[in-house]
């Protein structure tokens, strides 16, 4: 990670980067449905992700002084079977470069990663969508049917 917190004019750079990406990925990447900002301030944008396995699931990023940080909700607190669904989600830890399963507000299931800010690139940028994109395709489905086993036949 970088040692020292970023400048104005360091951090201005990289959303003018980020800004540009994202423009990229609305006009041309078929899962992307929107961007948003909240606020010119708080250098954090919200975007809007269409899935199969999941229909829509939005992916937070937050530009900070040494890292951006990026989330997303994947499931609301298991109702049944959590130990197993935890261990579960731990194992799945394994398999994942760049994020892990954390258990955030309310008991929830998030997916998080962070990246340093001298990797951020586009092609950085693609691979942490193109990740977050495929966890929650691939573990999303299984982990439901732990946590909320009675509501499946």
């Amino acid at each position: 990670m970088t040692d020292r917190p970023a400048t104005g004019d360091e951090l201005d750079a990289l959303e003018a980067t980020i800004d540009a990406w994202f423009q990229i990925q609305v006009a041309e990447n078929p899962v992307v449905v929107t961007v948003e900002r909240e606020g010119s301030e708080q250098r954090r944008w919200f975007v809007r992700v269409k899935g199969e396995e999941k229909d829509v699931f939005t992916i937070r990023y937050h530009l900070r002084q040494r890292t951006l940080h990026y989330e997303t909700h994947f499931m609301p607190a298991p109702e049944e079977n959590q130990a197993e669904l935890f261990e579960h989600l731990l194992r799945r830890n394994l398999k994942m470069y760049g994020g892990s399963f954390v258990i955030g507000e309310e008991d929830a299931v998030f997916i998080q990663g962070h990246l340093d800010r001298k990797m951020i690139t586009a092609e950085e940028l693609d691979r942490v969508l193109g990740s977050v994109y495929s966890w929650v395709e691939q573990y999303f489905r299984p982990a439901l049917r732990i946590g909320f086993a009675s509501r499946f036949p």
